[in-house]
């Protein structure tokens, strides 16, 4: 059988007299008359099927279900009291979750002081961060599993059906093993490293970026030697440390200082370019949250200004 649907009237006039333990004094509360708050707490006690009350003629007093209900019924009443206040604060982006997934490289530089803004002016947010490649970003946000999520890419791509904003801009640098004989020059001409092995990440999670170390080979006449692939860029300076392989990743992995690895920047014939990378937060088009604009809101100009 189903549980009745109580209003929150019912449980107000409750608490009333049980405060009071009596029928008069409670209807004086409640701005009303004895008879109908009488009848509905016999109204809610049959919606219950339990008595609340013991009554006789010279007193009023609760009986071990109305005792035990007693602090449900004012903590109800006091989040009923709240919705208000609460539906307010979630339209302003004061309140409500924000489910925020991002990349490695974001952790380094960009994230921490972005979270830490943001958990300042929004305490009643619940933010909720996931580390996620961009394969699984997308069809996360398009299934509304996810409010936003930080991607790398290439300046200008964009994927279709989402909105950006470009948060950070930074050239890739070369992670060498500090053994290696090319670790000994503090920047490195590109014909020297294109007969390399690479540790690279799959064109899966970075299509336009993985796209753009491929054309830098391609327009030197090579094919990238890729001697292994892997997802995280921490992953994939830990294989340069074991010897696998060199490696572009961008500038802010200098910020893992892994031992055994060292970063060259790298000097290309004129007419070319080093390639570069854009982080952005990403959102699904038509879909910006009152959270989310908050979250955009808190961005501190360091990391607005990061790599760039």
């Amino acid at each position: 059988m189903k549980d009745p649907l109580i209003e929150l009237r019912l449980w107000r006039q409750f608490v009333a007299v049980a405060d009071t333990l009596h029928f008069g004094r409670a209807a004086q509360r409640l701005h009303m008359t004895q008879p109908p708050l009488t009848q509905a707490i016999a109204q809610l006690e049959r919606l219950l099927e339990v008595r609340l009350f013991d009554r006789s003629k010279r007193s009023v007093q609760l009986t071990g279900a109305g005792a035990a209900l007693l602090p449900l019924a004012r903590d109800l009443l006091a989040r009923g009291q709240a919705l208000p206040a609460q539906a307010r604060a979630a339209a302003a982006g004061e309140a409500g979750r924000l489910r925020l997934a991002f990349v490695s490289t974001v952790g380094f530089t960009l994230l921490p002081p972005w979270v830490r803004a943001f958990r300042a002016t929004h305490s009643r947010v619940q933010l909720e961060l996931v580390e996620a490649t961009a394969d699984v970003q997308l069809p996360a946000l398009e299934r509304a599993d996810l409010d936003a999520g930080f991607l790398l890419h290439s300046p200008g791509f964009a994927p279709g059906g989402f909105e950006h904003r470009p948060v950070a801009s930074e050239p890739l640098v070369l992670a060498v093993p500090e053994q290696h004989p090319l670790a000994a020059a503090p920047r490195l001409p590109l014909r020297q490293v294109l007969a390399e092995p690479l540790v690279m990440f799959p064109r899966r999670i970075l299509p336009s970026l993985h796209d753009a170390v491929f054309g830098l080979y391609h327009a030197a006449g090579r094919e990238p030697d890729v001697a292994q692939e892997a997802i995280q860029m921490q992953t994939i300076v830990n294989l340069v440390s074991a010897g696998l392989g060199i490696a572009w990743v961008p500038d802010s992995v200098r910020q893992f200082q892994r031992p055994g690895v060292a970063y060259r920047e790298v000097d290309v014939p004129r007419g070319r370019s080093v390639p570069r990378c854009e982080t952005s937060l990403v959102w699904l088009a038509g879909r910006l949250p009152p959270v989310l604009e908050g979250f955009m809101a808190a961005q501190p100009p360091a990391a607005a200004s990061a790599g760039r």
